[in-house]
C-alpha cells in the first residue's frame, strides 16, 4: 500500500513513521509529505530513504492512504483535494472533528461507524482519546450520566517549541516561548485559547467530543485542561457519575477486559500509572479506581496515556489498519 504521511518532520508525523514500522503496516512505497521549505529532504523508513514532497506534490503521487499530522489550515486546505483524487485520510487536527459530515473515530470504542464513503476521517484530541477507551465499558455497563474530568496534560502536545522552552529553563536558558509563563517548577491552567464562557478550546473539545464518539449527548461532560512540566504523557482525573450503582471488583474486570487498556491499581504496593510508564506505550493506563464516597454511583479513575502515540500517532494508524481489515482502501 502507497502511504503518505503529511507532516512527516513534525512531532506527530515522525511518531506516525514509528508506529507504522513498528506494527508492521503494509507500506510498499511511503510517500513523506511536509512544508516547501523541507521539500527534497530524505526521510528513513524501514531501511529505505525517501524525498520529502509538498502536499500538493503528493497528490499526483496517488497514495490510497494520506495520515495527516500537519496543522488545522494544511488540513482544511488539502484534505478535500486529497479526497477528490480518492485518497483517504485520516487527519490529526481539530479542522474537521465536529463536521457533521465526518466521523471521528477511536477504534475501540466506535470503529464500527467507518464505511467506503468516509474520506476525511477525524482523529480526535489526544486527550479525548484516552478518556473515551476507558469510558465505553463503563457506560455500557452502567450508562454515564456525567463526567468531571481534569487533565495534566504533557508539553509534547503543544509540540518542539514547548519542548525547548522546558529544557532551556532547567538548563537556565533563555530562549524562545511556547507558553506565556515559565512551565519548568509551574503549572499552567490553560491550553489553547480561551473561549468566550471562560472555558479553553481544549476543554470544549473534551466536552464535545465525547459526546460524538460516545454517540450520546446525555452524557454531561466538564473539563480543566492543565499544562505540566512532563515529557510525553498526559494525565486525567476523572469523576464519572453513572445511572445505576457498580461494584469495583466487576469495574477492574471490564476495564481489564477493554481492548487498549491496562488496569495498574495496586495501592498497597503504591502501583498506579505514571506518565513515564506510558510513554512509548499504545495502551491507556488506568489505575487509582475508586468510589467517590461524596454521592451515590459514582466513580474516580486516574488515566494515563503517551499522548504522541495513543493520543496521536497510534490511533491515526489503528483506524488506517481498520480501513485496511475492513477493506475500505
Amino acid at each position: 500500500m502507497k502511504v503518505a504521511v503529511v507532516g512527516a518532520t513534525g512531532l506527530v508525523g515522525s511518531e506516525i513513521l514509528t508506529v507504522l514500522a513498528e506494527r508492521n503496516f503494509p507500506v510498499t512505497e511511503l510517500v513523506p509529505v511536509a512544508s516547501e521549505k523541507s521539500k527534497g529532504k530524505e526521510i528513513e523508513f524501514k531501511g529505505k530513504k525517501y524525498k520529502v514532497v509538498t502536499p500538493a506534490e503528493a497528490i499526483a503521487l496517488k497514495p490510497q492512504v494520506a495520515l495527516f499530522s500537519a496543522g488545522g489550515s494544511t488540513s482544511t486546505e488539502f484534505a478535500p483535494l486529497y479526497a477528490e483524487a480518492g485518497i483517504t485520510v485520516v487527519d490529526n487536527s481539530s479542522a474537521w472533528r465536529m463536521d457533521p459530515t465526518k466521523k471521528l473515530v477511536v477504534p475501540e470504542v466506535n470503529g464500527d461507524v467507518l464505511s467506503a464513503d468516509d474520506k476525511i476521517i477525524a482523529n480526535p484530541n489526544c486527550s479525548t482519546i484516552q478518556m473515551v477507551v476507558v469510558l465505553k465499558p463503563l457506560h455500557e455497563k452502567y450508562k454515564i450520566k456525567r463526567v468531571v474530568v481534569s487533565t495534566y496534560q504533557s508539553v509534547t502536545g503543544t509540540g518542539v517549541k514547548a519542548v525547548t522552552q522546558l529544557m532551556d529553563e532547567r538548563a537556565g536558558k533563555d530562549g524562545e516561548k511556547a507558553y506565556p509563563y515559565p512551565i519548568d517548577l509551574n503549572v499552567i491552567p490553560h491550553i489553547d485559547v480561551f473561549q468566550d464562557n471562560g472555558y479553553t478550546k481544549e476543554e470544549m473539545k473534551m466536552i464535545k467530543e465525547t459526546n460524538k464518539i460516545m454517540g450520546d449527548d446525555s452524557i454531561r461532560v466538564t473539563a480543566t485542561t492543565v499544562r505540566i512540566p512532563v515529557m510525553g504523557g498526559h494525565s486525567e482525573s476523572v469523576n464519572i457519575e453513572f445511572e445505576t450503582d457498580f461494584d469495583l471488583d466487576e469495574v477492574r474486570q471490564l476495564l481489564a477486559a477493554q481492548e487498549g487498556v491496562i488496569v495498574v491499581d495496586d495501592p498497597a504496593n503504591l502501583k498506579y500509572p505514571m506518565p513515564k510508564d506510558a510513554h512509548g506505550k499504545d495502551e491507556v493506563l488506568v489505575g487509582r479506581i475508586r468510589r467517590d464516597e461524596s454521592q451515590d454511583n459514582t466513580l474516580n479513575l486516574w488515566v494515563v496515556a503517551d499522548n504522541l502515540r495513543k493520543g496521536a500517532a497510534t490511533n491515526a494508524v489503528q483506524i488506517a489498519e481498520l480501513l485496511n481489515k475492513k477493506g475500505l482502501i
